[in-house]
């Protein structure tokens, strides 16, 4: 599956090429001329690339070539991104002076003259070694497409016969298909009943069972079923309807004309009340299904189709009103266990194999309730259809879930700092923010059906995967992302992202230099091998040292000047910083939370001038307000167990700041308001001398806050009035150990967009205020260590929240 993710790195080198500070740089340079060259060839052998996806070769001279055009596009990446870099030294150097002395400059790899004649042979050589493989392109058969209209793999055509008694745990799901199927309403619109969800749960079994129940008969006298696929072509749609439809004078569709395929169609569905069935639907364009909708809306008030597909876009384009999709979940651990059996024995002789029967609900639980699964035990072709029909800029970002651990819950974050430092994201358009970008991304592909347990958070979002779609991300990945633990100890030559799980195993000597992310494990304390990955991989974009245990880091690491990421989250042994760290311009995420021991922070941190995030612990007493308020890039900040800062803010004016959190700083005392106007999400905790009115008494200024996290915060009795400044805007609120909190103000019922409330240990917190049926828009309710609280809404206060969609109270244990 390397030819997919090589298409998409090919097609984002493109792009780079035509940016507007790759082409300044290159003009300043002298090379702009051979990288129009070099997009050229590029354009040239993603067209050979588009027709290798389609083939998925298996030749091993081919498979060879392809290894040839992954090393050669990923230096030229290098090359590229070089421009970047030198573009940002030199606004560094004309800003803020010289990193060196001037005598040294003169010899340095900076010096213009030397770096111009290095980058021009760089790039002849990546021209040459473009060329050779465009050549060779010629010699595999290869065509050359420049439009991507390839077809992608599809599954086996359906058809609507089913043994209803193979069928097992899907009698509820029926059941409610079949009561929207029977509305008839006052709708004299031709309704249509959308059945969503991911690969493998039985969307097509379910829609059989409800076209063969004898209830549904008995309502549509007409009943076709269509297996729709991947051609949603209008010509080839009506004759497969046609063909699937009554035709007592055996007609041949296949020969008609348009104009006879509608006028045929109509008069075959009009005076009859219809069900439709239209099975696996992939189309997403509007237009398409508008043309058809408009031919086929001809019969009885009452008519139906009922659709299958993966793609929520699909079910929302195709559905007649939001209540008639139905999102089909997993099976029951005890359904799926029931269908095993049923599967694998003979009535009744399960009984005979007990050790069997274990072995088999191991299976059932790596199944996790997709039927598909169970019945085959090889779901990835089925959940591969999905992958291949991605546009090719998610690929890459879907791959990138391979390097995350099993069952780990992801949030945005995550997916920000891996993506951004990786390229596998656009930069942000004007009024945007890299957040923005990534959960645009993130809902494509819970459109999709690859993300499970999503939750929206407002600009925050929380998923996890399902273990077989991690199962198909570590297939696609191969070659690319690699996890070294002790069964797969040995490093791919050619892999680019890697991520340690042991300590033991960072003794190998052959790193990859083309290294682009590495992840230490926690624990880490090999200094030779941090010493030799920083030498070593001077390409490395994203380096994850948290919950290490270095003292220090090689002052080597600010050579590394392609890194976007630097996390050492929660080293509690590192006492200092290299101040090389702050010749990292392209660092759009510095971590360095949580390592308490650490003095200071490195001097002329205003340099970082790409950063994006940086999250803060420092004992130095005066804190470097001045040198943060020049990182006017600054999206995110956090600051973790400064001890020595008492007041904040008042000379940070960072108008793109839009998500501040607070923790562990015991002594800080006042926070200035002006920084909390512009945010989106803001969290304070364990901040027990901070002034919660922020001076503000009364007043409620205007704001933009869509997360707001409270945590253990003593001095909190009753909510400060400035939140309700975000009536327009607060999405999710979080209240957790505020031991002495008595009560939500009675103004909770102005926050119209608020959607999500989670209180954990709260126990002064005895009820919601009377208004609380009037949060309309509360949609998850979560209340868990509040005793009287869970009890009164378990009881004479449910009237106040039985409107709410989600609500769960963990009652305390006995």
């Amino acid at each position: 599956m390397a030819e997919s993710l090589l298409t998409a790195a090919t097609e984002s080198l493109i792009g780079k090429l035509a940016s507007g500070v790759v082409k300044e740089a290159s003009l300043m340079v002298g090379v702009h001329h051979d990288l129009q060259q070099m997009k050229e060839t590029m354009v040239l052998i993603k067209a050979f690339l588009l027709d290798a996806e389609q083939k998925k070769p298996h030749n091993n001279a081919l498979r060879e070539w392809l290894k040839q055009i992954k090393r050669v596009i990923s230096d030229a990446d290098n090359i590229v991104d070089d421009f970047e870099c030198e573009a940002l030294r030199r606004h560094v150097v004309k800003t803020y002076g010289s990193f060196t002395r001037k005598v040294c400059r003169f010899f340095s790899t900076s010096n213009h003259l030397i770096y111009r004649f290095r980058m021009a042979h760089e790039i002849k050589d990546i021209k040459e070694r473009l060329n050779k493989v465009a050549v060779d392109g010629h010699m595999f058969g290869l065509q050359m497409i420049h439009n991507d209209t390839r077809v992608v793999h599809v599954r086996e055509m359906t058809h609507s016969h089913l043994d209803p008694s193979n069928v097992i745990g899907r009698e509820h799901d029926k059941q409610k298909i079949i009561k929207l199927l029977r509305q008839d309403g006052h709708d004299k619109r031709l309704s249509v009943i959308p059945i969503v969800g991911m690969g493998g749960l039985g969307k097509t079994t379910l829609a059989k069972l409800v076209f063969n129940d004898t209830t549904i008969d008995e309502c549509f006298p007409l009943k076709i079923w269509v297996c729709v696929s991947n051609d949603f072509e209008l010509r080839n749609v009506l004759i497969k309807i046609l063909n699937s439809a009554p035709n007592p004078t055996e007609k041949k569709f296949e020969n008609f004309e348009m104009e006879q395929l509608q006028n045929h169609l109509r008069k075959t569905l009009q005076h009859q009340k219809f069900l439709l069935v239209l099975d696996d639907v992939w189309n997403e364009n509007r237009t398409k299904w508008d043309e058809l909708k408009e031919i086929i809306d001809v019969g009885v008030e009452g008519s139906k189709i009922l659709v299958t597909t993966r793609s929520h876009l699909t079910a929302a384009m195709m559905r007649t009103k939001p209540s008639n999709s139905y999102l089909l979940d997993r099976l029951s651990e005890e359904d799926s266990f029931s269908l095993f059996v049923n599967l694998a024995f003979e009535k009744g002789e399960e009984k005979k194999y007990p050790q069997l029967l274990e072995i088999g609900k191991e299976i059932v639980r790596k199944c996790e309730g997709v039927p598909l699964a169970v019945r085959t035990l090889d779901i990835l072709p089925a959940l591969e259809i999905s992958y291949d029909r991605l546009p090719s800029y998610l690929k890459p970002c879907f791959a990138s879930f391979s390097i995350f651990p099993e069952a780990q819950s992801i949030v945005t974050i995550h997916c920000v700092n891996m993506w951004q430092a990786l390229d596998l994201v656009p930069p942000p358009k004007e009024r945007q923010t890299i957040n923005d970008v990534v959960n645009q991304f993130l809902r494509e592909l819970l459109l999709r059906s690859f993300l499970s347990d999503f939750v929206d958070l407002g600009t925050v979002y929380e998923f996890k995967l399902h273990d077989l779609v991690r199962d198909l991300a570590l297939y696609v990945a191969k070659g690319e992302f690699q996890i070294i633990n002790r069964s797969s100890p040995k490093i791919d030559e050619h892999v680019q992202h890697l991520r340690f799980t042991d300590n033991n195993l960072l003794d190998q000597d052959l790193v990859p230099t083309g290294l682009k992310l590495s992840i230490f494990p926690m624990k880490a304390t090999n200094e030779a091998f941090l010493n030799t990955l920083v030498s070593r991989c001077k390409y490395l974009r994203f380096l994850e040292l948290s919950f290490s245990e270095y003292k220090s880091l090689p002052s080597s690491i600010g050579k590394l000047k392609h890194l976007r990421y630097l996390c050492l989250g929660r080293n509690e042994k590192l006492k200092e910083l290299p101040n090389a760290v702050c010749n990292l311009q392209c660092l759009k995420t510095f971590n360095f939370e949580g390592c308490i021991k650490l003095q200071e922070v490195p001097t002329g941190i205003r340099k970082l001038i790409s950063l994006r995030q940086l999250y803060i612990t420092t004992r130095q007493p005066d804190f470097p307000e001045n040198e943060i308020a020049n990182l006017t890039s600054l999206e995110d900040l956090r600051f973790f167990a400064c001890d020595k800062l008492e007041s904040f803010s008042e000379g940070i004016k960072l108008s793109s700041l839009k998500t501040l959190g607070i923790c562990d700083c015991r002594n800080l005392k006042s926070l200035s308001f002006h920084v909390v106007t512009n945010l989106e999400v803001f969290g304070i905790a364990n901040c027990g001398k901070l002034d919660l009115s922020m001076g503000l008494d009364n007043q409620i200024p205007s704001s933009c806050l869509n997360l707001v996290n409270l945590i253990n915060l003593p001095q909190l009795v009753t909510f400060p009035r400035w939140l309700q400044g975000s009536m327009n805007t607060l999405h999710c609120l979080e209240i957790i150990d505020c031991e002495n909190l008595m009560e939500l103000p009675e103004w909770i019922s102005t926050l119209i967009c608020l959607k999500i409330i989670r209180i954990s240990n709260c126990p002064k917190l005895l009820s919601f205020p009377d208004n609380m049926q009037h949060v309309t828009s509360l949609e998850h309710l979560e209340i868990k260590d509040c005793p009287e609280l869970g009890k009164r809404c378990l009881r004479q206060d449910w009237y106040k929240i039985s409107h709410i969609k989600k609500v769960i109270i963990h009652e305390p244990e006995e």
